[in-house]
């Protein structure tokens, strides 16, 4: 079974901090299309935050920029999200999503159980 597990957030964080979230894909999957960061904050629709496409580019929704740095490796097995200069708005659940192919399916989507970031003064 495929699986994305999350790790790095949980913790409870100041605006003006910084905190790393990554993400790995195991389980039998041949191979990764895309790869990428959403958050779901209370009262708001699911947000893209960072995302490696197949296309070879990276995206930054407009909030992050300048503040967040996604990256990957060159398989796109593995992400991370190194969150700078946090604000309360930042405060979501934080979940990975990737887009592969498995022994079953050509392409079929998945996204990990998430992991929450919480920025409070």
């Amino acid at each position: 079974q495929v699986r994305l597990e999350e790790s790095g957030g949980g913790m409870m964080m100041r605006p003006g901090d910084s905190l790393k979230l990554s993400c790995a894909a195991s389980g039998p999957f041949l191979k990764v299309f895309r790869m990428a960061w959403y958050r779901q904050r209370p009262g708001h629709q699911r947000e893209l935050v960072a995302d490696f496409g197949d296309h070879g580019g990276l995206y930054y929704a407009d909030s992050v920029k300048g503040r967040f740095e996604a990256a990957t490796n060159s398989a796109k097995t593995a992400i991370s999200l190194l969150m700078n200069n946090l604000q309360p708005e930042d405060t979501a659940l934080y979940l990975c999503y990737a887009e592969l192919s498995d022994l079953e399916r050509p392409w079929g989507t998945h996204w990990g159980q998430g992991t929450q970031v919480t920025v409070s003064s």
